[in-house]
């Protein structure tokens, strides 16, 4: 029976919709429907602003974390940890509370590691940071998504190195294929559908 709460637990978590409430809180419009039309972070930054991108970041990270930390709480077992974070990603990407139409996952995902492996997704947001700063000083684009994409394959080595668990290698393979699946459309077009950092457009 906990197993399936904390499946429950982590889809309601999922499905909070941050960028979704901080967007209509401060415009009054549905981020749905501006800028690339995707719920997330990078769309708040652009459309409403820095701060408001980053509570919204620290919420969609928060709620993958939570959802985690509550199925450990209920002592559910690692196969049963693992769906509740499945269960998270799903909420964002499903959300029930707004008809089901929601974001990619990526930060979702990101926190839900924090709470898995936390010391490999620790390293990987390192590397992110380390990508944007490299970036930036090169007067390179500063594309968050971008940087994403390339520190994602370093999660499952760092996750081997660290734990040597092959059941949380393949955890952490097949939860960033499924992030990717779902952000397939910007991997074809990286120059003109992106996540930046700091509110940039390919329109000049």
């Amino acid at each position: 029976m906990l197993e399936f709460v904390s499946i429950l637990v982590g889809y309601l978590l999922g499905s909070i919709p941050f960028a979704y409430i901080v967007t209509k809180m401060a415009k009054g419009v549905d981020i749905r429907d501006v800028d690339i039309g995707n719920m997330g972070a990078g769309a708040v930054i652009r459309t409403v602003g820095v701060r408001a991108g980053m509570v919204v970041a620290v919420g969609d990270i928060g709620k993958g974390f939570v959802a985690v930390m509550v199925a450990q709480y209920l002592d559910v077992g690692l196969f049963w940890l693992f769906a509740a974070g499945f269960a998270a990603i799903l909420g964002h990407c499903y959300p029930l509370y707004i008809g089901f139409r929601g974001g990619q996952g990526a930060a979702t995902l990101s926190g839900v590691f924090l709470g898995t492996e936390p010391k490999a997704m620790g390293l990987t947001f390192l590397v992110i940071g380390l990508s944007l700063l490299i970036n930036m000083r090169n007067r390179a684009s500063r594309r968050i998504f971008l940087s994403i994409v390339i520190a994602a394959p370093f999660l499952p080595v760092l996750v081997y190195a660290i734990y040597e668990s092959v059941p949380m290698v393949l955890y952490s393979i097949a939860l960033i294929g499924y992030v990717a699946f779902r952000n397939w459309r910007r991997l074809k077009h990286p120059k003109t559908i992106t996540e930046r950092l700091l509110g940039e457009t390919d329109e000049k």
